[in-house]
């Protein structure tokens, strides 16, 4: 009986191939599933692969990639970072990309800091395998619509959001970017599963498919690697919250000031003001298409809703029926 993911397999496998063939890799490591299935892969078929992580000095992605390189049989490269480097590299990857967004610049950090410090030209990732396998967190315990929604949105968000922000790194560094879970081959053979084989039940069952797929590969090192979220498990945003609070600014206000520091040579104060809110994912996702829809930014929104409180001189309009 054929194994029941072949085809995602064979497809996963071509990718790889057909990205590192010959070739002399470096590969962006966090020491979690998909960067290291990846790497596995390329292995086979590589001239050779290095892997680099980067994080604090005992950052849990450096411990838990360090753990997995050795198993691995690669040779990793810790890419460090430390209090005293991360603001300038904030702006340089500012400048070098002209991103503002304060979570693009943190999730792409680790990424910039690996293009800077990789000897080899091209650089695997294992950027895609959440979206399309369905490992992040938010994607437990929805309900049937709510569930739809955030992964449409997240799909979104990586291919109009992240993937151009990554190019723009690799751009910088003259690097190439090899994306095998983003391969059309692959999205094509993941989007024929059924998505309720995809759909976690619970947090210890996301990307069961993939961990099949791994387990069928014989890369069983790679399975049951705890992951976070890479701005979290390298370190970089509590750094960066550090400085923030030691210069009596939010987090958000903080990268809003570097970027017009570095864009326009004045703060953020003499341009507006930064606001900090937590609203639930679903939420953001339905109004954030919308709103992308109407031509209108968040920002504007907020705004827009804060010159009608003005206009009113309440907030009756707010107030539930």
């Amino acid at each position: 009986m054929p194994y029941m993911y072949g085809n995602v397999e064979k497809a996963l496998r071509e990718a790889v191939e057909k990205g590192v063939s010959g070739k002399r890799i470096g590969v962006a490591f966090s020491g979690g599933l998909d960067s290291g299935l990846v790497s596995a892969i390329a292995k086979e078929y590589a001239e050779s692969v290095t892997l680099y992580t980067c994080g604090t000095a005992n950052a849990y992605d450096v411990v838990m990639a360090r753990d997995l390189s050795q198993k691995l049989g690669l040779p990793w490269v810790h890419v460090q970072i430390s209090k005293g480097m991360i603001e300038g590299t904030l702006r340089e990857m500012i400048e070098a990309t002209g991103i503002s967004d304060p979570f693009t610049l943190s999730y792409e950090l680790q990424l910039f800091s690996v293009c800077k410090a990789a000897k080899e030209d091209i650089i695997l990732t294992g950027q895609g395998a959440d979206e399309y396998f369905m490992g992040c967190a938010k994607f437990v315990n929805q309900t049937d619509r709510d569930y739809q929604i955030l992964k449409e949105d997240s799909v979104d968000r990586l291919l109009t959001v992240s993937v151009p922000a990554e190019y723009q790194i690799a751009d910088y560094f003259k690097k190439t970017l090899v994306y095998p879970y983003l391969d059309p081959g692959v999205v094509k053979e993941v989007e024929a599963i059924d998505s309720e084989e995809l759909r976690p039940k619970d947090m210890d069952s996301r990307k069961s498919v993939l961990k099949e797929i791994a387990a069928n590969m014989g890369h069983t090192a790679v399975l049951d690697r705890k992951k976070k979220s890479s701005q979290y498990g390298s370190g970089t945003t509590d750094l960066v919250r550090g400085i923030a609070k030691e210069r009596g600014k939010m987090y958000n206000e903080y990268i809003a000031d570097l970027y017009d520091s570095v864009t326009y040579g004045v703060p953020s104060k003499y341009r507006g003001s930064v606001i900090n809110v937590r609203i639930d994912s679903v939420v953001r996702a339905k109004a954030g298409k919308i709103l992308q829809e109407n031509g209108l930014t968040p920002s504007e929104a907020v705004e827009r809703m804060f010159l009608k409180i003005i206009d009113e001189g309440n907030i009756d309009f707010l107030k539930k029926e």
